[in-house]
């Protein structure tokens, strides 16, 4: 059976050899097990940095996805035998593949993806991060010891694996979201099947590989990592699967909402990691040379492609002009082109679905009575997928702007008063994943960060909204869906808790003092 039915670029043939992929390559012989059975259907992929198809991949449906399920659950038979440091070892050799293929697979990001080439590097190295997080991870799965109010008694809890994880990725950070749930779980004792968006299956078929060629050297079967190419079906699949216990998924609040309700029908576990609608409040405290960095990297970085993007800006009265002439003069200065170029600050957007939205978006946020100040509008003269990154003057209870579109559109907002009055309107959206304020005021950051403050899962003090360290557990709240991932201890959300008590006496009894004399 065969994954890659065509390379129809060279670049991307060079790239993909060099990671060790080739057309007409029999996966399963390999039994690298991620769909495409002799007649399945397939996806034609485009490169968004000029939108020429570079490759076709096989997708895979249920009888694909029936073998990867019994390939993982065999595969756990064995993997949850080996000891946390033994799995950890395994984690670290996979951390050194990655660092050896850094270059090719981070420009593969961006052929792909259409990150600028720092970006996608850093994804790569991301990858690596959370290696090494993982490896020292695996001596440290401790659970707790008890009293037991029992005399000769012992009680503890300890951790033992789920199963099978399956994760579901998105197109906008392509391995590096993978890599937070899959090495975690693994030293952890959990397989993993990923089913990564259809719109960049070329960097997840580059990992399968790298990872298939360690776990090979180890004599470890190839099914503990397990990946599958197929569109929403294969999601379905998942999600209603009861023989995976746990789903992390990724991407939209839609898609994660439908993912919820088929999880927790079968009482599985969920971890979701959905949409942002970040807000940066800068006071008139601020370092202002500081936030205005923070602002431009938050809000076009991935072309404004991030869960993290910063999509909303909150400044106090009293520095807001200073504040949109500087970002003004900054957004005018922009190099939008392409991302493999160097000093390209800004790339595509993925497809003209993304551009499509784009314009909608500003369309109607103008109707509803904001003023569009810079960029909005599309650069056919760079490519088909290229924007010019949007600045709009809007009011926070404006539809659009309590919507999160996934493009470079920042909403400019005035507030007045004390600091609260910006946490409140920061506050003031469904969704609750990133958050910071720009304050050299200790006063204001405390409260930002108190218990009335920021309601997001991560908020943020003279630093902007995206570019969180794997060393932190990652997520937010309310309709960003609650999920934690990467570091802390998150951990714990890829195991069951098991409270055990020994009683090394030679009596029986009873807790609370129950008598029960047969």
């Amino acid at each position: 059976m065969e994954t890659l039915t065509s390379i129809h670029d060279q670049q991307t043939a060079e790239l993909l050899e060099i990671l060790g992929v080739k057309p007409l390559n029999p996966a399963y012989s390999t039994g690298l097990h991620w769909g495409g059975r002799p007649g399945a259907p397939t996806r034609d992929i485009f490169s968004p940095i000029d939108g020429r198809l570079i490759a076709s991949v096989k997708m895979a449906d249920k009888g694909d996805y029936e073998l990867i399920v019994e390939k993982a659950h065999e595969a756990f038979k064995i993997w949850q035998r080996v000891p946390a440091p033994k799995r950890g070892e395994i984690v670290r050799q996979i951390g050194m593949a990655l660092r050896e293929y850094k270059e090719p697979l981070g420009r593969l990001v961006t052929l792909e993806m259409g990150k600028i080439l720092q970006e996608g590097l850093g994804e790569v190295q991301e990858m690596i991060d959370i290696c090494d997080f993982a490896v020292g991870l695996s001596r440290q799965l401790h659970g707790l010891t008890m009293h037991s109010e029992r005399p000769e008694h012992r009680m503890y809890e300890q951790w033992h694996p789920l199963g099978i994880v399956g994760i579901i990725s998105a197109f906008n950070f392509p391995v590096a979201v993978w890599s937070w749930n899959a090495m975690i779980a693994a030293v952890c004792g959990n397989v993993c099947i990923w089913k990564p968006s259809e719109k960049t299956p070329l960097t997840a078929i580059a990992c399968q590989h790298i990872i298939s060629n360690v776990l090979r050297d180890n004599n470890l079967p190839e099914g503990i990592f397990n990946l599958i190419i197929g569109g929403a079906e294969v999601g379905e699949l998942l999600s209603h699967d009861t023989r995976i216990p746990l789903i992390s998924a990724t991407g939209s609040t839609r898609m994660g909402k439908k993912v919820a309700q088929a999880v927790a029908a079968r009482l599985g576990k969920s971890i979701l990691e959905l949409g942002g609608n970040n807000a940066i409040i800068i006071t008139e405290h601020a370092h202002l040379d500081l936030a205005i960095r923070a602002v431009a990297f938050g809000a076009v970085g991935t072309c404004g492609q991030r869960c993290t993007t910063t999509r909303r800006l909150i400044v106090h009265e009293d520095v807001y002009d200073d504040v949109r002439d500087h970002l003004v003069r900054v957004y005018q200065n922009l190099t939008i082109g392409n991302p493999l170029e160097a000093g390209t600050l800004v790339g595509p957007l993925i497809d003209a679905d993304a551009v499509r939205n784009f314009l909608h978006a500003l369309e109607k946020v103008q109707a509803e009575g904001g003023k569009l100040l810079v960029g909005g509008k599309v650069l056919p003269e760079i490519g088909a997928n290229y924007v010019a990154p949007a600045i709009v003057e809007a009011q926070n209870h404006y539809e659009m702007v309590q919507e999160e579109t996934f493009a470079p559109i920042l909403y400019l907002i005035k507030y007045s008063g004390d600091v609260q009055n910006a946490i409140d309107i920061q506050n003031g959206v469904k969704q609750g994943l990133s958050s910071a304020i720009f304050t050299d005021h200790l006063r204001q950051a405390e409260t930002f960060l108190s218990a009335w403050g920021s309601d997001c899962g991560i908020a943020n003090v003279n630093i902007g909204t995206s570019g969180a360290e794997i060393g932190g557990a990652f997520g937010g709240e309310k309709e960003t869906g609650g999920g934690r991932e990467s570091g802390s201890d998150a951990w714990k959300a890829y195991m069951r808790r098991q409270t055990n008590t020994i009683n090394y006496s030679s009596s029986l009894p009873l807790a609370q003092g129950i008598k029960f004399d047969i």
